[in-house]
């Protein structure tokens, strides 16, 4: 769950809604005269600051200034650009060839080389280091061999050192938005130091972005970047200190911004919305979002084995009411699981996102009923879900009779351990972003057949065959009619309750001359310039 949607450069003074971005290349520079200063961020608890483990939004919006690629995302369109490669060729989709370009470094010295991106993705492909990002190696050749307990390999045979400042990554089959996808922080290379202690590193992490951290990683309180005097990159840090100030909920941290203790807040209370567009006004920075939100099913449990049951819950449920009651009507209903936004998208493909009661009630009834016991819902604590979870539980017990209880007790990285080690006991709330500017993107993560991000341990072969027909397509606009038929599948099988898609609400104080964001990369804190003092 990661980025989602279109950055603005934009001077503190203008109307943030109709702001533009600096530059149409995406390449702005941020040297100038407001550089400088301490940028004081709104955060919850990272779960990693490791690469190969960080795939939630908090701990990614640290790693992307602590870390860089071999491409980055552009602001406005979302195409991917060389940022440390040099190059990467292929002529047949399938071997390509990376090149670097010279002279990064990592913070203790290290050079950035082949060496340093092979030794990172194969550390994150084996299976006994058990890492999150795991699955995004998943098209590389010699994935299989690398995988599992105890596997039969240690190292990719698909990544091959040519020299200092070039590998060969050979894929599985042929994949026409590889570039695309070494965007991800998942792919981002890592020092032969931090792998020597994968533990120490992740707390006092050796990266090789535009910032690096001060002292230590202090949990559940703060995490401060320094902007790095070894980054070779064109586009230096902004500020001179990014200060992510960590809160156990949303609220406490909109309380802190509005008594002037934070400069930027990528989100803000659901609840406070008017307040805070009343308030705020033109530092409050809104578009249309990428963000998908979702209610899980745990198909591990026995009583949501049956996809009818599925089909009742979300035909049972009115999004647009909830939307409009707890969020004054700011998102998106989906009729999907892909985003509006994004080239791919249907409109109206799911049968059951739309409320039909009685439908609703028929489909349960075919399925044997509700066993009697109270529903439990889940959703992280301190993100402010309460309020619409209840509003969900209200109408599927006025719809089909069903009690129900809120779980809503556990910290985002406690949430998500649960969810990895799919432990839920009835429907769960999550939330999804682009990882990349690839449909795919929304698919195989989610509801692939071992995905890491599979929490709902959903599983269908014609699905995971549909994948890997787009994925084999010619091009990203011959995979598309693949992509959509995968999509079907999930609307009929109903894995999850798609609710709906995001606007972006974001605040940013009067100390902030410029704010940023990025399409697929989300707040861009880097980038973001304060006013001279």
């Amino acid at each position: 769950m990661r980025g989602k949607t279109l950055k603005v450069a934009v001077a503190a003074t203008a109307i943030a809604l109709f702001a533009t971005a600096c530059s149409s290349d995406g390449e702005e520079t941020t040297e100038n005269n407001n550089s400088g200063g301490t940028l004081r961020i709104y955060a919850s608890e990272p779960a990693f600051l490791l690469p190969s483990a960080g795939d939630d939004e908090p701990s990614i919006l640290v790693i992307r200034q602590l870390y860089r690629g071999l491409v980055k995302y552009n602001a406005e369109t979302g195409e991917p650009e060389n940022d440390l490669a040099e190059s990467i060729e292929s002529e047949d989709n399938k071997t390509w060839t990376v090149t670097l370009k010279d002279g990064y470094t990592f913070d203790n010295g290290e050079p950035v080389n082949a060496d340093a991106f092979i030794r990172a993705w194969n550390y994150t492909a084996y299976g006994p280091n058990a890492q999150n990002n795991a699955y995004f190696m998943k098209r590389i050749a010699g994935i299989d061999e690398v995988s599992g307990e105890e596997p039969a390999a240690e190292e990719l045979s698909g990544l091959q050192k040519v020299d200092e400042l070039t590998f060969t990554v050979e894929l599985k089959e042929p994949f026409a938005g590889f570039p695309a996808i070494v965007g991800y922080s998942g792919f981002f290379p890592m020092a032969e130091a931090c792998l020597a202690d994968t533990d120490a590193c992740n707390e006092t992490p050796i990266g090789n972005g535009p910032y690096k951290i001060e002292g230590s990683w202090e949990h559940d309180q703060r995490i401060q970047l320094a902007r790095s005097e070894t980054w070779a990159g064109e586009e230096k840090g902004a500020a001179d200190v990014l200060d992510y100030k960590i809160y156990a909920d949303v609220d406490a941290g909109y309380a802190a911004f509005q008594s002037g203790e934070l400069d930027v807040m990528y989100t803000i209370p659901p609840a406070r919305y008017q307040e805070a567009k009343q308030q705020y006004g033109d530092r409050m920075y809104e578009a249309p979002g990428d963000s998908f939100t979702y209610v899980g099913f745990p198909t591990y449990d026995e009583r949501f084995a049956d996809k009818r049951v599925r089909q009742a819950f979300s035909l049972a449920i009115d999004r647009q009411g909830i939307i409009d009651a707890v969020f004054d009507g700011r998102f998106t209903p989906a009729e999907g699981v892909v985003a509006p936004t994004f080239d791919g998208y249907r409109p109206g493909v799911c049968e059951y996102c739309t409320q039909d009661v009685d439908r609703a009630k028929e489909l349960l009834e075919e399925a044997g009923g509700w066993d009697g016991e109270p529903l439990v819902l889940w959703a992280n604590a301190g993100a402010g879900h309460e309020q619409w979870l209840q509003a969900v539980g209200d109408q599927l017990k006025a719809a089909l009779g069903i009690d129900y209880e809120l779980k809503v007790n556990l910290q985002f990285p406690e949430y998500l351990a649960t969810a990895d080690e799919k432990e839920f006991t009835g429907p769960f709330r999550l939330g999804w972003g682009p990882d990349y500017p690839v449909v795919e993107t929304y698919l195989y993560p989610l509801y692939g057949s071992g995905s890491d991000s599979n929490s709902s341990g959903y599983n269908n072969p014609d699905f995971d065959a549909l994948i890997a027909q787009g994925d084999a397509a010619a091009d990203l606009e011959a995979a598309i009619p693949f992509y959509n038929q995968a999509e079907d599948i999930i609307v009929e099988d109903m894995p999850v309750i798609p609710m709906w898609f995001s606007k972006i609400a974001a605040l940013y104080g009067e100390n902030v001359d410029e704010f940023h964001w990025n399409k697929i990369s989300d707040a861009e804190y880097g980038k973001i310039t304060l006013k001279n003092s």
